[in-house]
């Protein structure tokens, strides 16, 4: 139980922390934002997206071996050896991840200042909900003493959380025309739509033929 308790505080302050950190830090000048710097914040973001992606897998790693767990292992108490690494150990890893993806996204990038992406949400929020799901699941089991049937309603809510992690490929959808945008200008010296464009119209950039800057669809000046 050291261990638990040890997590639980460990993850509680870091998930604070970086909220907290992310927020005080926050740009306050986006509108004026370089073409260079968007593109290297969106490599940071990249890196906070696939690291979240791994720490899913990771957390969907672990509920396998302890459905084994439960296969082999009565349970007499709700935090087994595997729940203790699971629930309360890899899930929060994955939802810290998500808030930081968040939190940077809104507080770094124009597109997501002013606007509220869906797909970004859903690749937060769905797999987050996950952790509450597991205070149902273990109420669940006390009460009923399912041992263990997986097709059970009772584990229904970690299936079609998780799949919200599908959401990826929008956000991916939703960010790829302005990074490839960004890189034409920085790299190639193409005209790209400014930083506080896309603050005003976010929507806009997802369309590829508006990130690639044809004359006829530029913003008036």
């Amino acid at each position: 139980m050291s261990v638990l308790w040890a997590e639980l505080i460990i993850e509680a302050l870091v998930a604070l922390f970086v909220v907290v950190y992310l927020w005080q830090t926050r740009d306050r000048n986006l509108e004026n934002l370089s073409p260079a710097e968007e593109l290297k914040r969106y490599w940071i973001w990249g890196s906070f997206v696939l690291m979240y992606a791994f720490a899913v897998f990771i957390a969907a790693y672990y509920a396998e071996q302890d459905a084994t767990w439960h296969q082999t292992v009565i349970r007499d108490t709700s935090f087994t050896p595997s729940h203790i690494i699971e629930f309360y150990q890899s899930y929060p890893v994955y939802i810290i991840l998500g808030l930081t993806l968040l939190m940077y996204a809104l507080t770094r990038l124009p597109q997501f200042a002013k606007a509220t992406s869906l797909p970004l949400v859903i690749l937060v929020a769905s797999p987050l909900m996950i952790f509450p799901n597991v205070g149902l699941n273990e109420f669940g089991h006390t009460r009923w003493f399912m041992e263990e049937v997986f097709s059970a309603p009772l584990h229904w809510g970690f299936a079609i959380f998780a799949w919200g992690a599908l959401s990826l490929y929008g956000v991916l959808v939703t960010v790829c025309p302005r990074v490839y945008s960004l890189i034409d200008q920085v790299y190639l010296g193409a005209e790209v739509p400014s930083a506080s464009t896309v603050i005003e119209n976010p929507e806009a950039c997802i369309n590829p033929l508006f990130c690639s800057c044809e004359k006829n669809i530029l913003p008036n000046k």
